[in-house]
């Protein structure tokens, strides 16, 4: 383990005292409350200064149904690290990542888009890969397959 990551896992101990090396990436499990205040001191402390994607693990019958997952970068030290933090399906939210990294407005949407996961501060969760009117988040593990969306207008020209 590089010595970026020991002091990120020696710091964080009390918020994420489960992280673990996993394929030479930290993972931080924080709980949802914790997630805002891991990742800013995870940029402005240790210099995670690049957030690299957001997604979920869907894990259906699961008390937290959902994983969200994040992914940083440091472009100082060259090490990676993973926060997660798990929701339940009744309410899937978690607070938005937009107040740090301007870059989590598109990438939340995606999530959202694909697992239906709330972030609390991103005011524009439009869907970004389907289109409006699409029911249902195709990559939740209970979504039919076969399920057949309603059809909507071709719209001519851009307005």
């Amino acid at each position: 383990m590089s010595d970026v990551l020991a002091r990120v896992q020696a710091e964080m101990a009390a918020a994420a005292p489960d992280a673990a090396l996993s394929h030479g990436v930290l993972v931080l499990p924080v709980a949802p409350a914790q997630l805002l205040e891991v990742v800013k001191r995870l940029k402005t402390g240790f210099g995670f200064d690049l957030f690299l994607d957001v997604t979920a693990v869907d894990w259906p019958g699961a008390p937290l149904r959902f994983e969200v997952v994040y992914h940083f970068y440091s472009t100082r030290d060259f090490v990676r690290v993973r926060v997660k933090t798990r929701v339940a399906e009744q309410d899937p939210t978690v607070d938005s990542l937009v107040p740090l990294y301007n870059s989590a407005r598109f990438m939340e949407r995606e999530c959202h888009d694909m697992y239906g996961i709330v972030f609390r501060g991103n005011a524009d969760l439009r869907p970004i890969l389907l289109y409006e009117g699409f029911v249902g988040h195709p990559l939740r593990k209970d979504y039919p397959k076969r399920k057949e969306q309603p059809l909507v207008p071709y719209r001519e020209g851009g307005s």
